[in-house]
């Protein structure tokens, strides 16, 4: 799949379709913000399922990374009204697809990728699930079947991933101990310990350099097809343009080597 990534190519990162692969950071770190990224990178199907975030906050978002466009005034455009400047730009992407339900269930992505499929005369190359803990699939009563359920709908993920082709992509939580994501996170900090299924795992965490920047570390703790480090400590950096949201390489960082 075509990725604004480079540095995490340097460290063999790539997002294959056929696969599944897990994003796992603390709450607000910037999980969704690399989804989206490689989302709207390219003119690719694509089929979103934004759970966590609303259809306000994902298309101010996606047309700000479009267009270089300040991504409140693009959402000040948006809810006023005035939204018609950016029309032209999002039409570029007219084949990716968002559903905002808060709490999908399995039959639900399927029928809204039969309905992609049945629309372009394709299936998405690119599937995001964001987050994976908010599909709906019956409820779990104690820790060992909360576990066991993540764990099954990560097979199921995969499964879909190997059925359409797309790569399906899902976010996902840390453990407590990890959540305020200001170091880096180890393989044994997923949430769920469901490492298993998934062939590709990236952790991030996030830098403040006092100037109202950030500059997000993406770690690949499981990487079936290339370079890995389960400690979390091998990272590529990014600085997030609290403008466009854009992200950012950094040249003269274009590896993380953590002491």
């Amino acid at each position: 799949m075509p990725s604004p990534f480079t540095s995490l190519s340097k460290l063999e990162v790539e997002f294959r379709r056929g696969e599944f692969s897990l994003v796992v950071a603390g709450p607000g770190t910037g999980k969704s913000i690399i989804a989206a990224n490689l989302a709207t990178y390219g003119n690719i199907p694509g089929l979103y399922f934004s759970a966590d975030s609303t259809a306000a906050t994902q298309v101010s978002r996606a047309t700000a990374m479009i267009t270089g466009e300040d991504s409140k005034v693009v959402k000040a455009a948006l809810l006023s009204g005035n939204f018609e400047e950016y029309g032209k730009a999002l039409a570029e992407r007219w084949w990716l697809r968002f559903n905002f339900a808060s709490r999908p269930t399995p039959d639900e992505l399927e029928r809204d990728l039969l309905s992609f499929l049945e629309t372009f005369g394709c299936m998405p190359h690119l599937v995001c699930v964001d987050n994976v803990t908010n599909v709906d699939t019956g409820g779990a009563g104690d820790a060992d079947s909360y576990s066991f359920g993540l764990e099954s709908l990560c097979e199921y993920l995969s499964d879909m991933a190997r059925q359409t082709g797309a790569h399906v992509m899902g976010m996902h939580h840390t453990t407590g101990e990890w959540s305020d994501g200001l170091s880096p996170i180890p393989l044994s900090g997923v949430k769920g310990k469901i490492g298993r299924v998934p062939s590709l795992i990236l952790t991030v965490h996030k830098e403040i350099d006092g100037m109202n920047s950030r500059i997000l570390n993406i770690s690949p703790v499981k990487n079936r097809e290339g370079f890995e480090d389960s400690s979390g400590k091998t990272f590529a950096s990014y600085r997030l343009n609290r403008s466009s949201l854009r992200l950012e390489e950094l040249e003269e960082l274009p590896l993380g080597l953590a002491a």
